[in-house]
């Protein structure tokens, strides 16, 4: 049995994540969607009195807030769906003790921020639950509607696949959507043929992958959003995978590194699986 961990504030972007998640699990009867909330516990006012509002009244009404939207969502899915209020003081730990104890396949949340301070304030909770590495979070683009995947693109820079590529989990994705596999890399210094060092790269991935009849694509271009959004396009793209890099990931988050870049411009799911 499959449990994706869906996140939910209530607003119409994690709205979106669960409607897109119902419609992923629909075909799969042994799949079950669980709405997933967090809350804070109450502190005394500021004289020292307590609140009229306990928290046990507030885990009611999240409580029925979830029931609504399962409600909402039966609407369009059969699936199963479960759903849980917990008290915890930050989403991004409370949702990763939840998955190592759970047995969570998939996390799928939305993702906000149009302006770089939005980014940074609002957006950054899937990308810190995507430099978690606890289990493959898809990442799901506010306007981005369902389509069934048939074709993924898997990104890699080629550089040690062998050590940094998490298998196990990539072939989870590829087992449980049975799509297309094409494997790309986007560099600015590709030459008219592949140096010998990206022909090794490129044999141990093919042969790793071989059960799932991978294609392969060096593309030489020096914008990473521009080579990809192309591409996503030319070949149905329904889905991107992108492994960020242990070492780079951190320095990176506010800064440039390509899963930000494609968590936040993207118009179709990003799966950021870790090394």
């Amino acid at each position: 049995m499959k449990k994706f961990l869906v996140p939910t504030d209530f607003s119409e972007t994690s709205k979106n994540a669960a409607r897109y998640a119902v419609e992923l699990a629909q075909d799969d009867p042994e799949t079950t969607i669980i709405l997933y909330n967090t809350y804070y516990k109450l502190a005394p006012g500021s004289d020292g009195s307590l609140l009229t509002e306990s928290d046990e009244d507030r885990k009611t009404v999240l409580n029925q807030a979830l029931r609504n939207l399962e409600i909402e969502l039966h609407e369009i899915s059969t699936v199963r769906i479960e759903y849980i209020a917990e008290e915890g003081n930050s989403l991004v730990d409370s949702i990763e003790k939840y998955v190592r104890y759970n047995g969570i396949n998939f996390v799928i949340m939305g993702i906000t921020g149009a302006t770089k301070l939005e980014q940074i304030f609002i957006g950054s909770n899937a990308l810190n639950m995507a430099r978690q590495g606890i289990c493959p979070v898809i990442i799901v683009p506010p306007n981005a509607r369902f389509k069934k995947i048939q074709n993924v693109m898997l990104l890699s820079d080629f550089k040690n696949v062998k050590s940094t590529t998490p298998v196990a989990q990539i072939k989870q994705i590829l087992d449980s959507f049975k799509p297309n596999l094409h494997i790309v890399n986007v560099d600015s210094e590709h030459y008219v043929q592949l140096t010998e060092d990206y022909k090794k790269e490129r044999d141990w991935m093919e042969k790793t992958f071989q059960d799932y009849k991978p294609e392969f694509y060096f593309i030489r271009m020096y914008d990473f959003l521009d080579a990809t959004s192309n591409f996503t396009v030319d070949h149905n793209i329904d889905l991107i995978v992108t492994v960020p890099r242990k070492h780079s990931f951190l320095k990176g988050l506010y800064k440039t590194s390509h899963t930000k870049k494609l968590a936040y411009h993207s118009h179709i799911p990003v799966a950021a699986i870790h090394e």
